[in-house]
């Protein structure tokens, strides 16, 4: 069973900077999309980067120029650089991997991590 998790949350002040990492482990054969979303209170998950298994990166404007999204294929991670953080980049971030076991492709996610930019 293919499990996601994250880490690297946590509180900074505006300006500052967070890496949020994914590891991805279980039954994996290959990894499609990789993406990171975030849902603050309130509001609807949204797609804020992603990653193809081509190297191939889009970003939501909203985070563009600040947040850097990176993966490695030998370790089965993602990372989330967000620099220059603003108070309305405050939410639970989640961690998406479209995943082909050898026989099937099937989605997760991971269990989210809270970041918090407050002064």
């Amino acid at each position: 069973q293919v499990q996601l998790v994250e880490s690297g949350g946590g509180v900074v002040r505006p300006g500052g900077s967070l890496r949020l990492s994914c590891d991805a482990s279980g039954g994996i054969f290959l990894i499609h999309f990789m993406d990171w979303y975030r849902q603050a209170p309130g509001n609807q998950r949204e797609l804020i980067a992603s990653v193809s298994s081509r190297g191939y990166t889009n970003y939501a404007d909203s985070v563009k120029g600040r947040f850097t999204i990176a993966r490695d294929d030998v370790k089965n991670t993602m990372t989330l650089q967000m620099n220059s953080l603003k108070p309305e980049d405050t939410a639970v971030y989640y961690c998406h991997a479209s995943v082909h076991s050898g026989t099937s492709l099937s989605d997760y996610w991971g269990q989210g991590t809270q970041v918090t930019v407050s002064s």
